[in-house]
């Protein structure tokens, strides 16, 4: 009889550990994957959206030019910049590499580099929006997870339970019977909680839409002209051939 109680005790805790630990693991499952969309969110922000914002940057060159564009482009503060990247030329030749050129004059391809990459940024970050939506929609699902698996599992109950499987009850201790307290029941609960990840906005910054192109590129032109001035005929196939054939 007492070998049947065993058996059946410990088929009781094996099921209560693998429902608490299967429920477990598929939580901490999804904090991983909410890990790594933010890594790829990121990604696409420094690969993509930093990208076309530093070749917009060195093509408008000045400081207060850069202000005024991306103001009318509703871009209050201005991500990556920093004044060295606009002077140097290495990161000129680097990040211009590769670019296709269209227009029939160096001035036209200045201008439409500037208007193709505008339309770029609007993209990434249009994309880069839609993630940080979804991160966040997947974080209150986490945070949500997490609050009722703990209302169903709590580990404190469990433990107790357990014990009192064993015939030990809750507030028996001693090495011959686990060593398990209450406080040390409450040490290993505080040691094993799950907790949500931090919102996504604490890990990436909030970017707001910037307009379409249709609608700001009669104010942008005149920035462009002023930009151009200032680059004192830079022809952007030139730099892109050379960058290739070097």
């Amino acid at each position: 009889m007492e070998d049947i109680d065993k058996i059946l005790s410990l088929e009781i805790k094996k099921e209560i550990a693998d429902r608490y630990f299967g429920f477990r693991k598929l939580i901490e499952d999804n904090i991983r994957d909410y890990d790594q969309q933010v890594l790829r969110s990121f990604s696409l922000l420094e690969k993509k959206i930093g990208l076309d914002l530093i070749r917009l940057y060195i093509l408008l060159k000045d400081e207060g030019l850069i202000h005024d564009f991306f103001r009318e482009a509703g871009l209050e503060h201005l991500l990556f910049y920093d004044p060295y990247i606009v002077s140097s030329p290495t990161i000129r030749q680097q990040v211009f590499a590769g670019l296709d050129t269209h227009g029939l004059t160096a001035h036209s391809r200045f201008k439409h580099m500037i208007f193709d990459l505008y339309e770029e940024l609007e993209s990434h970050i249009n994309q880069y929006r839609e993630r940080m939506q979804k991160l966040a929609e997947e974080h209150d699902v986490i945070a949500e997870e997490i609050k009722l698996f703990y209302k169903k599992n709590d580990l404190g109950t469990i433990m107790d339970f357990m014990r009192n499987i064993d015939g030990l009850g809750s507030y028996k201790a001693g090495s011959m019977e686990g060593g398990l307290t209450p406080r040390t029941g409450q040490n290993l609960e505080k040691k094993m909680r799950v907790t949500p990840p931090s919102p996504v906005e604490e890990l990436l910054p909030i970017i707001p839409p910037i307009k379409p192109l249709s609608e700001v590129k009669g104010r942008l032109k005149p920035i462009i002209e002023k930009a151009w001035k200032l680059q004192k005929g830079l022809d952007l196939r030139t730099l892109t051939r050379k960058q290739q054939d070097a």
